[in-house]
């Protein structure tokens, strides 16, 4: 007769070089009914929040930089799209040594380390930008360190794709990333009500006076609760031990750059999108010539966080359509849907009207009697037109977001399903989760300087421009899923990838 030990029982005292869990074998129902489903679960939750805080983090630039303006900075739209680039860059560049630091220090205490980091960011953060007169370089490095809480992602999800078993691991990642992801919407949302810029569509009014510094305090003790909650609640698994040598190997396999490329296409566009969109929104729908004035047109503060609300939720239904489907079948339809999305924001923009540039004459009246400035008929008239006009550039926009956080469900499900499928180790798949994850990370980097490079002289012509190339590039995406994963001659054919 085998006894069955409680996973519970196998866990060693936390004076023991804290939580460590010896034996982990999730495939075993036995032991995943005897108490392994409460453990991974709870870690799960507290994997949730941690990235969560970091993702909020991560994109702190994406709504702040639309807001610096309101607090005296005077830097010019090519550099605030840098602000909101720079996190995306480094963040990508991190989670590689994210990734292999999970099996090194355990995911319980990596997820403690990389939670006290945030503290670096959202510090510099709070104190800087109640400076004025901080020089952009200073910015662009403070904004570089936010990049900390994108390498989050892929600690965190390399550690829970351990602790479930195959079948549901596209429901777990997908939650597990769903809760980073909302960290962009909730941020995006939160945010400008905090520091006083108002929000909520337009229910919660601006106070008039902007204060940054706010959401810097607030997500530093977030960041504190994380790493205490982490630290008291989640476990290690020696199951997950491996040489980053080892984990390492999967930068040899042509599968794992052909999902990276297909990450970069799926996730690379949520956070890419969701980093622009404040910006997009004000740069081509709003004009406030300076704070004291009035504004006219559509407030950024109202909906950029929308498109990255969207997108958190259908992320999870993506790994659930993945797990019943296939993550393949869901990915090409995902892609699918972004092309004709995309179209569809293409359509919205030709019906906009460039926006004529500020003049040094129109700042200097503003500022000389803010209260009594009006802004000249033609600046209204065309500021009127692309208004009427937002509706339907969001809801496209929206369609978008939904189809890229399905895809992003769908696409994490396909990994270890594919090194299951080559009969390659678990540890392995989770090393690829890193690696992918990291490539995927370079569209959030990418995606916004494509709609800087030309702004000022066009930015309506630089918009339409990129989105013609990213039309362009999920055309690709969706030709590769179907050859590589789908076509009846698929080294995958007769598995469910």
């Amino acid at each position: 007769m085998t006894t069955v030990i409680a996973p519970e029982a196998r866990i060693r005292p936390a004076s023991n070089k804290g939580r460590w869990i010896e034996h982990w074998d999730p495939e075993d129902e036995t032991f995943w009914n005897d108490g392994g489903r409460q453990i991974a679960r709870r870690n799960l939750i507290f994997s949730i929040f941690a990235e969560h805080i970091g993702f909020s983090v991560w994109v702190i630039w994406s709504v702040s930089a639309a807001l610096l303006s309101k607090q005296g900075f005077t830097f010019t739209p090519a550099q605030l799209f840098w602000l909101v680039a720079v996190p995306n860059l480094v963040g990508s560049l991190l989670r590689l040594p994210y990734t292999f630091a999970v099996p090194k220090f355990g995911g319980r205490n990596w997820t403690v380390i990389s939670a006290l980091m945030l503290l670096i960011p959202t510090g510099l953060f709070a104190f800087f930008v109640q400076r004025p007169e901080t020089p952009f370089w200073v910015f662009l490095v403070i904004s570089a360190t936010a990049g900390f809480g994108g390498g989050n992602f892929s600690s965190s999800m390399t550690n829970i794709n351990t602790f479930f078993p195959a079948s549901q691991k596209g429901a777990a990642l997908g939650l597990n990333a769903a809760g980073g992801n909302a960290g962009v919407a909730v941020i995006q949302f939160g945010l400008p009500i905090l520091v006083g810029a108002g929000g909520a569509f337009g229910l919660v009014a601006a106070s008039g006076v902007v204060h940054l510094q706010y959401a810097g305090y607030v997500f530093l003790g977030l960041a504190l609760v994380s790493a205490i909650l982490a630290f008291k609640f989640m476990d290690n698994l020696h199951a997950a031990f491996a040489k980053p040598r080892d984990q390492l190997a999967v930068v040899r396999y042509g599968d794992t750059w052909i999902m990276g490329l297909l990450y970069i296409g799926t996730f690379g566009s949520f956070i890419g999108y969701s980093s622009a969109m404040p910006l997009l929104i004000k740069l081509n729908f709003f004009r406030q010539i300076v704070p004291e004035a009035h504004s006219i047109g559509i407030n950024f503060a109202f909906y950029a966080f929308l498109g990255a609300g969207v997108g958190s939720l259908t992320r999870p239904l993506g790994g659930w359509l993945a797990d019943r489907f296939g993550g393949a079948r869901v990915t090409l339809a995902s892609f699918g849907v972004m092309i004709l999305g995309t179209i569809a924001v293409i359509t919205t923009l030709s019906r906009l009207n460039p926006l004529p540039a500020t003049t040094e004459a129109m700042i200097a009246q503003a500022k000389a009697d803010p209260t009594a400035f009006e802004y000249p008929a033609k600046v209204v008239e065309l500021v009127n037109h692309n208004s009427a006009a937002f509706p339907w550039f969001l809801m496209a926009f929206l369609l978008v977001f939904a189809a890229t956080g399905a895809a992003n469900g769908s696409a994490y499900k396909m990994i270890p399903a594919i090194w299951k499928a080559k009969g390659r180790p678990g540890t392995e798949a989770s090393a690829a989760l890193g690696v992918i994850g990291a490539a995927g990370a370079l569209g959030g980097f990418l995606i916004p300087i494509a709609f800087n490079t030309p702004w000022v002289s066009d930015p309506i012509g630089a918009t339409k421009a990129a989105f013609w190339l990213f039309t362009g590039f999920y055309l690709l995406c969706a030709a590769v899923t179907y050859a590589v994963f789908l076509s009846k001659r698929s080294k995958f054919a007769g598995h469910c990838v």
